[in-house]
């Protein structure tokens, strides 16, 4: 079941969001050579605790870590450990925060250093293709408008679109109903409408978009190993287009 939200609901939501926003800015700086994923999972669960919210997905579906930290060929669900981020890396962090029962959820890549000038392409394309598919939304148009835009745009830059994952909506809990894909057909799925909320996160890779998951069943691999994207923010359908709920 889809839910609209009031504007009680969305006030919290916005708190919410705004945090997960907020913790990506403070964990930016901390993002160089030499930081272990563990120090990045502590440093952000921390901030999170400190700003009267609870980290999302620690515990969500028997995940164990505050964040969700994937480097290069990790797709989404990597886990914190006492690995290093090395100079020439791009790392994900999807970061959830939940304030009174309801939640913001927002990924972002970074790179780590000077980084290889075709991933800044694919970090630049996989952002640019979220904002290309929040261009959609708005009372009226379908889930599918989101997808296929998405997928079109990545198209155009050659970048493949990971088909088994996708974004959702989010409120009182962190994966709700519907399910928003990286790809679909103009003028189909769920219509949008005005206080839906949703998460939109396109997950492009330079490669193959085919997947397997890591041994901890957990973490999302490209079968290739080539390096792959993530952006997503959560975002409340208003009456004429859409509000951005993990922005400043």
């Amino acid at each position: 079941m889809i839910t609209i939200r009031s504007e009680r609901e969305i006030a919290l939501l916005r708190q919410a969001g705004n945090v997960v926003y907020k913790t990506h800015q403070y964990i930016k700086p901390f993002i160089k050579e030499g930081i272990t994923t563990n120090e990045l999972n502590r440093l952000a669960e921390e901030f999170i605790i400190s700003n009267d919210c609870t980290p999302s997905f620690k515990g969500c579906e028997g995940f164990p870590y505050a964040l969700c930290i994937s480097i290069n060929d990790e797709v989404v669900h990597g886990f914190p450990s006492e690995r290093t981020l090395k100079n020439g890396d791009i790392v994900t962090l999807d970061i959830g925060a939940c304030y009174k029962g309801y939640h913001g959820d927002s990924g972002w890549t970074y790179k780590v250093g000077e980084v290889d000038p075709v991933l800044e392409d694919l970090m630049k394309y996989t952002e640019e293709s979220l904002f290309v598919g929040l261009s959609q939304i708005k009372p009226g148009n379908r889930v599918g408008d989101i997808g296929f835009a998405i997928a079109k745009y990545a198209k155009e830059h050659k970048l493949g679109v990971v088909k088994e994952l996708c974004g959702h909506g989010v409120g009182t809990e962190v994966h709700e109903s519907p399910d928003v894909p990286n790809y679909g057909k103009q003028g189909t799925g769920p219509l949008l409408r005005e206080g839906m909320v949703i998460a939109v996160e396109p997950m492009l890779t330079l490669g193959s978009p085919s997947i397997y998951v890591d041994s901890n069943d957990w973490t999302i691999i490209t079968q290739d190993h080539s390096p792959s994207a993530h952006y997503e923010h959560t975002v409340v359908v208003t009456k004429d287009g859409y509000e951005i709920l993990t922005g400043e």
